[in-house]
């Protein structure tokens, strides 16, 4: 029922209860006046009476609530200047940490879209030093069959392979997955199926899985699957199912085909394949990992030093997909939170200054019987209304930031599709306007409503009395911003000094003026003479380019994803091994024969012992290069010499190693002249006789040391050339040579997919991460040091004005301009001083968490702390030199006329 009905409802009840009681003594022979007073006296207080019937029927705590909230907007409508700095304020507080909110709930918490993604989990083997591997193919079958705490475990990889049959050819982001990957992760086509038990053997026939955007994009979405067939490295393929849309697992996969259809290496050291697995229902993450490293531990003991596995790890896959990201953003929050509370802050000064000048008003209302928590709920409804309004401007506002967060984000942050403001960061942004609402309402009103009524009514106008109080706590808010900039400062100047370090680190080549330019090599099958062909007749092609000064090619370019892959290589002298050894050796890598089961029995006898001898072996990154590749990229040479064109086929086969590797593997001699066994990198089993030593290059990351590197040339070892990397030097703009090296490769197979980019690119997009976290926290810092200066000025404009008078008497005595500015600069002087030791000393607390994205820097860099306590101390002066310029030119009889 309407409440305003049910009011006149109940005044025309009481009327007419009054009506009756007047009627009945008038009956009974009084006057129509005194029977009318006197059923008013009997009847009681009839306004009374009805509020007390009224707060029966539950409705008046809201009818009182909107009556506050309608109060509420009046005074912020009388109050325009402080509404709207009130709101852009706390919008500013409320739209940074819903868009940060967004990019945690979509990349963080918001569940994977799979059944039951709960029970999804990663796995890896763990060696003795701690560190993870992915499984051997022999451990991954061992545990599959003998776990019971998963209902399934299932290996999957993940390449770029060369594409044609689609739109153009291209190099597509294609997974190899066992035959349990898609139910482990509880996904099922939309058209087609998935493999059948032929089409998971070991040399079935090749059939693919597609993503919903690949079918539908590159190939136009035709319904007969049959009619599609694509060539995978140059490999008919047929597509048999059409997965559903958004399924993209592992990293950005299009493509999924069949690893059960290679070959099965029997090694329990090669570590080849990444492990998902599916818990039971009911069975703990805890329970499995228990179960899962028994197995390992009886492996361990069965397999003795053929196997380097004792133990498992396990992690929900929402965590296994997140971890690498999860510090930066949860930083990146706390960053966010803090800019909040800076916002909320100035507010609250806003709001007791707006008190202060209404003391008066609420000494009025408790005089006339308004109780605390009647103003306190007062305050409450003023402080939702603010809140709200600010909350709201902020909630559209974050659309804005996260289009923005997006567009500077980079690529490789997990799940980045799925961030948006939805509900979840809509039901965010309520609850933190409602959470400061609230803070600010109950603090504003206790703060305001303290103290006696009847002195307050004894001030009259006068608010001297209370300018005291309303002074330090307005100080003790700005402190407390100050303490906050001082923290955000800290944690931006150290992210800068590290952006400054990894920019200064030099990586072991140069960057500018390369042209870089990934190809998929035709598939060509066992003819690697072919394949040495193309890429020499490529490289030659590319020379004669006009513009190009050297070109030359790799299998790994530096700071590219996936740089390298390390192994173990033996120290070897050719003297050790006999005839029979050399010519099984030789028959490994003839391009006419393969050595049979004898010959490579013979080859593990004489390897075997000294691959598991340390003192015979080294660790290294395998990486197969070309002459010019070392021009190209300026990596220097150190002693000996490069490739060249005599390192053919069937010359001696030679390799280049880098100087760590030098260091670490002969520290007392020089390596020119030694020869290792690499051959479980490519299976060519040749000795490579080094022949000279190049810099080192930081290939991964330009803040991972270099890595100890074995080069290898391609005419003499192209086993692993399936893709190469060319570089091009170039006096002009390297994009301008983009068509001509495209149209090269062309006219030599126009199949041939090809991926175009500037090597100061690449390194530009290894340094994204630092570069985002870098971007927002310096933002966030700026916009809480703009609030703090905000507030240090809007305290002191207030803090003078209420002192007209006191400071007009000080004029009035002889105090001169320059003792006026010194006694208002130095309160500001002192306020800062005590937030910056406060921030100080938190920054050096918090910062801790901040270890692992800091690089090249100490979190408590002395450095970084004195240029931000040098920064606030002077922004502090400025911001408080104007109130105290405007008070040193005070008239001091129109100061005392006004009190």
């Amino acid at each position: 029922m309407n409440p305003n009905k049910r009011d006149r409802e109940l005044k025309e009840e009481l009327e007419a209860h009054l009506r009756m009681a007047a009627e009945d003594r008038i009956d009974r022979g009084e006057a129509p006046v005194d029977a009318e007073a006197h059923a008013r006296r009997d009847l009681g207080n009839m306004t009374l009476i009805q509020e007390v019937t009224s707060e029966l029927n539950g409705w008046t705590g809201v009818r009182r609530f909107l009556q506050d909230a309608h109060y509420g907007v009046r005074v912020l409508r009388r109050n325009p200047t402080f509404a709207v700095v009130s709101l852009l304020t706390l919008a500013l507080g409320v739209a940074a940490s819903t868009a940060i909110f967004s990019v945690v709930y979509g990349v963080l918490l918001r569940p994977l879209p799979y059944d039951r993604p709960g029970q999804i989990v990663r796995i890896w083997e763990k060696a003795t030093q701690g560190h993870r591997m992915s499984f051997a193919d022999p451990n991954f079958a061992d545990m599959r069959s003998q776990t019971r705490s998963l209902q399934g475990m299932a290996e999957f990889d993940y390449g770029i392979e060369s594409v044609s049959g689609s739109s153009e050819p291209a190099r597509v982001g294609t997974a190899y997955v066992s035959h349990d990957f898609f139910r482990v992760m509880g996904v099922q086509p939309v058209m087609g199926r998935t493999f059948l038990p032929a089409e998971e053997q070991q040399h079935g026939p090749s059939v693919a899985l597609l993503s919903y955007s690949f079918w539908s994009q590159s190939l136009g979405s035709p319904r007969d699957l049959r009619s599609i067939t694509l060539r995978i490295e140059q490999k008919p393929t047929s597509v048999i199912g059409i997965l559903p849309p958004g399924f993209h697992y592992p990293d950005d996969a299009q493509i999924w085909l069949s690893a059960d259809t290679g070959v099965k290496y029997p090694s329990r050291t090669a570590h080849n394949y990444h492990v998902i697995g599916r818990l039971r229902d009911g069975v703990t993450l805890e329970q499995a990992h228990s179960e899962l490293n028994g197995i390992a531990r009886r492996i361990k003991q069965q397999y003795g030093q053929d196997v380097d596995i004792v133990a498992t790890d396990m992690v929900p896959l929402r965590e296994a997909l997140t971890e690498t990201t999860r510090p930066s953003l949860l930083i990146l929050m706390g960053v966010s939170g803090l800019l909040l509370l800076v916002a909320c802050a100035n507010v609250m000064n806003l709001l007791l200054g707006q008190a202060t000048g209404r003391h008066t008003e609420f000494a009025i209302r408790s005089a006339l019987g308004a109780s605390r928590f009647r103003l306190v709920r007062q305050f409450l409804a003023e402080s939702l209304v603010l809140c709200l309004a600010g909350g709201f401007a902020g909630a559209v506002l974050s659309f804005f930031a996260v289009q923005g967060l997006l567009a500077v984000a980079p690529r490789d942050i997990p799940r980045l599709d799925e961030v948006s403001v939805n509900l979840p960061v809509l039901l965010f942004a309520l609850a933190v306007s409602t959470a400061v609402a609230v803070g600010l309402g109950v603090l504003t009103a206790f703060r305001t409503t303290a103290g006696d009524v009847q002195s307050k009514l004894a001030e009259g106008g006068r608010v001297q009395g209370s300018s005291a109080s309303s002074q330090r706590a307005g100080h003790g808010i700005v402190m407390a911003q100050m303490a906050v900039t001082v923290v955000l400062l800290v944690g931006a100047g150290l992210l800068g000094r590290s952006f400054l370090r990894v920019l200064s680190v030099d990586p072991g080549f140069r960057t500018d003026r390369v042209l870089t330019m990934e190809v998929a090599l035709p598939e060509v099958g066992d003819n690697k003479i072919q394949r040495i062909e193309f890429l020499s007749r490529a490289l030659d092609g590319l020379r004669a380019l006009p513009g190009v000064t050297v070109a030359g090619g790799t299998t790994d370019l530096p700071l590219e994803s996936g740089y390298g892959s390390d192994g173990t290589f033996c120290l070897l002298n050719p003297q050790q091994l006999s005839s029979k050894q050399k010519q099984v050796i030789q028959k490994s890598v003839d391009f006419k024969g393969e050595p049979g089961p004898a010959d490579f029995k013979a080859l593990d006898d004489f390897f075997d012992p000294l691959f598991h001898d340390k003192a015979h072996t080294g660790h290294a990154e395998f990486i197969v290069a070309s002459t010019g590749y070392f021009q190209a990229l300026g990596i220097p040479l150190k002693r000996g010499r490069l490739f060249n064109d005599a390192d053919t086929v069937d010359a001696p086969h030679v390799a280049l190693i880098s100087e760590s590797l030098a260091r670490t593997v002969w520290p007392d001699r020089d390596p020119v002249g030694e020869s290792i066994e690499f051959g479980n990198m490519d299976g060519d089993l040749r000795l490579l006789r080094i022949v000279g030593i190049v810099g080192d290059v930081r290939g991964n990351s330009l803040e991972e040391p270099p890595k100890p590197t074995v080069y290898v040339s391609y005419r003499q070892r192209p086993n692993a050339t399936h893709s190469v990397s060319f570089v091009l030097r170039t006096p002009a703009e390297p994009s301008s040579m983009i068509a001509a090296a495209r149209r090269t490769i062309r006219e030599l197979d126009p199949a041939v997919p090809v991926r175009f980019t500037t090597f100061t690119n690449v390194v530009a997009s290894s340094l994204n991460v630092r570069r985002f976290n870098l971007t927002l926290v310096t933002i966030f810092s700026g916009a809480a040091l703009l609030l703090a200066i905000v507030g240090i000025y809007g305290v002191l404009a207030y803090s003078v004005a209420r002192r007209t008078r006191e400071l007009g008497v000080r004029i009035a005595l002889g105090a001169s301009s320059s003792n006026v500015l010194g006694l208002v600069l130095r309160q500001a002087v002192a306020t800062a001083a005590a937030g910056v030791v406060v921030g100080g000393i938190a920054a050096y607390a918090l910062t801790r968490f901040m270890r692992s994205i800091v690089f090249g820097v100490s979190t408590s860099d002395p450095l970084t702390y004195a240029a931000v306590v040098a920064l606030l101390l002077v922004v502090a002066l400025l911001a408080a030199y104007i109130p105290a310029r405007r008070a040193t030119r005070m008239d001091p009889m129109i100061a005392l006329r006004a009190e």
